[in-house]
């Protein structure tokens, strides 16, 4: 029993420590000339939908939810939205080629049919991300209409 005592001491001691090690949660301006809702001149219910589903970790406009601030949980937080802004960043749409742009578009259909995307793990915490059926289709539809009229 003593070494348990001693062993939870240490655990609690070094959980007390780390976090005192911060990570970064300041997100950028958004520059509305290069902002992806404002390039597009997305619908309101699109807009709605993309924000609600996909801007935590895919902008600059990241709504940073309380267990976000305890570690280690915020370094796992942090890396996922770091790898989602390198994968697509709406908040700087106007900044990408036309290729990856075009790109972009077509895994975005991919991950929203495949329902890789939100992830599930995110939308266990995030009711918002709880995509219908419907709404999927409706993101789809819009992304697919993009692409067709060539206006990315």
């Amino acid at each position: 029993m003593k070494t348990f005592k001693r062993i939870l001491f240490w655990v609690l001691i070094i959980f007390a420590l780390i976090q005192f090690i911060p990570t970064d949660k300041v997100n950028r301006p958004v520059d509305h000339k290069v902002n992806f809702a404002d390039v597009q001149r997305t619908p309101q219910k699109i807009n709605e939908l993309i924000k609600g589903a996909c801007y935590d970790c895919h902008s600059d406009e990241t709504i940073y939810p309380g267990y976000a601030y305890v570690a280690p949980i915020s370094w796992s937080v942090k890396s996922h939205i770091n790898e989602g802004r390198e994968h697509l960043n709406f908040s700087i749409w106007g900044t990408y080629n036309q290729d990856l742009k075009k790109s972009m578009l077509e895994r975005s259909v991919q991950a929203i049919e495949n329902k890789t995307m939100p992830m599930p793990g995110y939308i266990v915490y995030h009711k918002k991300a709880n995509l219908s059926e419907a709404e999927r289709m409706l993101l789809v539809q819009y992304f697919e209409e993009i692409l067709k009229s060539k206006t990315y």
